[in-house]
């Protein structure tokens, strides 16, 4: 029967044993039968390998739900042009959430809606993330811009959303229409530390939450994956509880919690698993293709 899973709440507990295995199956609770008819995804950390590759079992994978009756679509913190490579291998059809949700665009990457962060939080977010000693990037339409090009992770970034940055001397005219800023810095506490602080300074106000340890993503308060599963649900006419979500960062919790089964990676923190229905194996180990196989499939 493709697209059940199990009636009884279960983690998966194979060698090597994972430490909270034994606490969550003695919470186990029974849960109404679902059926799958749509599938999210995060990109970088979920479906794609630490290499930012795209295995054949993954695409396999994706390409298995359509005869099966079950959708796919993806969510991601890139800008739509760095997930158009994606979309002829899995055949998407169906809209794609960048920026963590602050775009919807179609697979033709034709913008569908967006939510800009106001223009009277730009500097006050960009203020911030310098206070924390974090290098600023900032996306507005289809233009990723920054100051220094030799910064770190720069050039790992335009590999892998294959198109180059536009370097500026200043953001201080830059207000209106900007859809993300990033914080960037190899001092992961810093990252976290400014994580919270940007909750607690403009919480009401933005979405900030890491995209990657190295990445703090700050959004409208509307642009995230939670919202993302809200908007998908209605484009698509398919019940959040019929919505399987699968990520790795903390910025994917939200999804699992509005979706009816949440599938973190073996590779996602702690934190993240515990937020999961199921833990599947890691980037590194088919842990994406497992997840379809076993729990969608």
């Amino acid at each position: 029967m493709s697209g059940w899973w199990p009636v009884r709440k279960h983690v998966l507990c194979e060698a090597p044993e994972r430490p909270r295995c034994a606490r969550l199956r003695a919470r186990e609770v029974a849960q109404p039968m679902s059926k799958i008819r749509l599938v999210v995804a995060d990109v970088d950390g979920t479906l794609l390998t630490p290499q930012k590759e795209l295995t054949a079992r993954a695409r396999g994978a994706v390409l298995a739900l359509r005869p099966a009756g079950i959708a796919f679509a993806l969510t991601s913190g890139r800008p739509p042009r760095g997930l158009s490579m994606l979309i002829e291998p899995l055949g998407i059809t169906t809209p794609i959430a960048a920026f963590n949700g602050g775009m919807l665009v179609r697979p033709d990457l034709s913008v569908i809606e967006q939510q800009l962060l106001p223009a009277s939080v730009v500097g006050p977010v960009i203020q911030a993330l310098e206070r924390h000693g974090l290098d600023v990037w900032l996306y507005r339409g289809v233009d990723w811009l920054i100051r220094t090009p030799t910064a770190p992770h720069v050039d790992r970034e335009q590999r892998t959303v294959e198109f180059a940055p536009t370097v500026v001397g200043s953001f201080d005219d830059v207000r209106e229409g900007v859809v993300k800023l990033v914080g960037v810095s190899e001092d992961l506490a810093a990252v976290a530390r400014c994580e919270a602080d940007v909750r607690q300074e403009l919480g009401a106000h933005v979405s900030a939450a890491r995209s990657q340890p190295y990445y703090l993503d700050v959004t409208h308060p509307a642009a995230n994956k939670g919202e993302v599963v809200k908007r998908l649900s209605t484009l698509l006419n398919v019940p959040t509880e019929e919505i399987a979500t699968l990520g790795d960062m903390p910025n994917d919790v939200l999804m699992f919690a509005l979706g009816g089964l949440g599938i973190a990676m073996g590779n996602a923190s702690p934190e993240v698993q515990r937020a999961a229905r199921r833990v599947t194996a890691s980037n590194t180990e088919e842990g994406f293709a497992e997840a379809l196989e076993k729990y969608v499939l």
